[in-house]
This record gives structure tokens, sequence and C-alpha cells, in this order.
């Protein structure tokens, strides 16, 4: 079987993707990417990368002899650094979202179809215990067709915007809250396995923190359309005073729900589940983000055990030269309706058509 070479560029927020490469029998990290020497130097000793295998410029790291590029930079770099990957001849893992526009997402989706590189989104919400638990019981048909969804990812990360003590502006200061919804968004349409076609927003002003940048509103609330009729509502802020942070998902079928609890934290929880002529009530279950049977080098993504079965589905499809399960059209679905809904919040709710790429 044929090791891949690996190289992170980002040496901060594509960490956790890239552990799992560390570990993994086919793969081996080679080379590393970032501005910050002295992250660097650090990310390079954990992965014992050595001094020829660490780069501040992005052009030489592509010249590297290396397969795989891990894309773990701020977003409104990633469309950019796909492409030259994928036109250097590497295939890309990329962290969320996609890309910062909707033009990119169809460069990004050109440049796949032009080179024939494998791109996956790291969407690691897809693969937590308790999603992938949900995914079996709606292919069993346990809770019937799925008519209504919703999300909410409630996350407090104003000490990532702005650095209090100089006022600099670190780059998600730029981000509206819900362009950052395939957390949220990408769960449930693999559940549902359908895709959006029409969003609408809306937005609760500034009020936790001023008007510093489109990250500081309040809250964003998108509704979405989808292909098969049902309809997916997102609720994100970056700025409520919550803890603990927290994903909440919830899917009702013709046949019954499943949701997880509102207070569950990063680490899981519980969640409940009904089933009509299988249960009187609801039943309470356990929403765990990391499989029980997890090994520790598996959980050393750090959100649960997800990252391990990301990069295991990324490295086996390369291995069998087969579509990833969040290929890049897929990544798009997941992507694209975020930047849409951002644009009806900014114009009173208008509701918008959702483009969609093909193959």
């Amino acid at each position: 079987m044929a090791t891949y070479r690996v190289g992170l560029v980002g040496a901060q927020r594509g960490v956790g993707l890239t552990s799992q490469f560390g570990v993994h029998p086919d793969t081996e990290v080679t080379a590393l990417c970032d501005l910050n020497e002295a992250r660097l130097a650090g990310v390079a000793e954990d992965f014992k990368v050595p001094e020829s295998g660490m780069f501040t410029s992005y052009d030489a790291f592509l010249e590297a002899p290396i397969d795989i590029v891990v894309v773990g930079t701020p977003i409104q770099l990633h469309a950019e650094q796909a492409i030259k990957a994928m036109e250097s001849g590497k295939h890309v893992l990329s962290e969320v979202t996609a890309a910062w526009t909707i033009e990119e997402c169809g460069q990004i989706v050109d440049t796949v179809k032009k080179t024939g590189r494998t791109y996956m989104l790291a969407e690691n919400m897809c693969y937590v215990h308790y999603i992938r638990e949900w995914k079996e019981w709606v292919r069993q048909g346990r809770i019937g067709d799925i008519f209504y969804a919703e999300s909410e990812y409630i996350h407090d990360i104003r000490r990532l915007l702005w650095d209090e003590s100089s006022g600099e502006a670190f780059w998600r200061l730029e981000r509206p809250p819900i362009y950052y919804c395939t957390h949220s968004l990408g769960p449930l349409l693999m559940l549902m396995e359908d895709r959006v076609v029409r969003a609408t927003g809306a937005h609760a002003g500034y009020r936790v923190v001023p008007n510093r940048g489109p990250s500081c509103l309040n809250m964003e609330v998108a509704l979405f359309e989808t292909e098969k009729g049902a309809i997916i509502k997102i609720l994100r802020s970056q700025v409520a005073p919550r803890e603990p942070g927290m994903h909440y998902y919830s899917l009702y079928g013709t046949k019954g729900f499943v949701e997880n609890d509102h207070g569950n934290g990063w680490e899981g929880g519980k969640g409940k589940l009904f089933i009509e002529g299988e249960m009187d009530e609801y039943e309470v279950i356990d929403c765990p983000n990391a499989d029980p049977a997890a090994t520790p080098e598996q959980m050393r993504g750090g959100h649960g055990s997800s990252e391990h079965f990301l990069v295991t589905d990324f490295v086996e499809a390369l291995q069998t030269d087969s579509r990833p399960p969040i290929d890049v059209i897929r990544g798009m679905d997941f992507t694209v309706p975020g930047i849409c809904a951002h644009e009806s919040a900014m114009n009173r709710g208008t509701w918008v058509d959702v483009p969609h790429f093909e193959w």
C-alpha cells in the first residue's frame, strides 16, 4: 500500500486534522507551512518534521515532495490555496468552510474537474458518534421521511475576534455567524440526503458588542428550503454569552423525531428519540461525540473520534480512486447556503435562490 506524504498549511487550526494523518498507517506528515516561525517549529517537533520540511512560503511548500495538502488557514485563503495545491498535483483536505464567496466555490469545483485531484471538505461534525448513529437510524427508515430539521451552534469566540490590549483585528472578525454554518447544516443535509435550494435570513443587530465587523452580529437565523421539500432552521452566534457552547440538532420525520439536548456541551450528552409504533413515549438516549470503542490515538483530533473517521474516509477515497463522502460538490452544498442566508439577512429577509454545482 502506498504511503501518502502529507503537508499542512496553517499550523494552528489544521493540527487536529493532521494529527490523524500522523497515526494513519498509510500516511506520514512530511511538510508544514505557517507564517509564525515559533508555531511552525513547535508543530514540526510534534510531528517530527525536519527543518527541510518547514516553510513560511506557500509556493515553496507546494514544491516539496507531498501528495496531500491539508488547508487549515483562515477561510479567506481556502479557495486560493486549495486551487494552487490541486494545480500543482496535490489532493486537498480543506478545513471548513470551503470558500469565502460563491464565485470561489465555483472556481474550486472547476479546478477539481480540470485537474482530476481529490478534494474533500473536512466537516468533522458529520463524523461525531451520535450523528453517525442517527445516520443508521435514518437509513433504516425508523424516523420516516424527514420534513423538518434544525440546528443551533452557539460558540462565544469574542477572544478570537480581536486583541483586547492592542485592538488588532483577527481574521474571524469579518466572518458573519451564518457563514460558518457547515457544522450545523452539513450533518443535517447528510442525514437527509438533501440539498438547499432557497434561503432566507435575519439578524438580531449588535447589542452584545459594538459593530466592529459582521462577526459581531448578536445572532443570525436562516431558513432553508430543500430540494425534497423539507425545511431547515439554523441559528448561529459567535458572541452570545452562553457557557458551555453547544451544538443542537433535531430531526422530525413521518414516524418520529430525534434530538440531542440543548444543555449538551462539546463532549456530547443525552438526547431524545421517539418512534411511533415502537414506543409509547420518548426514550432518553446517549449522544456521545466519541465512539466508545475509540483508542487514545483515534481521539487525538480534539473533537472526539470524528477526525479519525474523517481522515480514514479521505485516505480510502484516494486508495480506491473514488469520491470521498464530502466531495467537492457536497462541500459546496454545505458552504453556499450560509453565504446566501447572510445576503438575505442584510436585505431584510429576501428569499435567495441557492446555486448548486454539478459534476
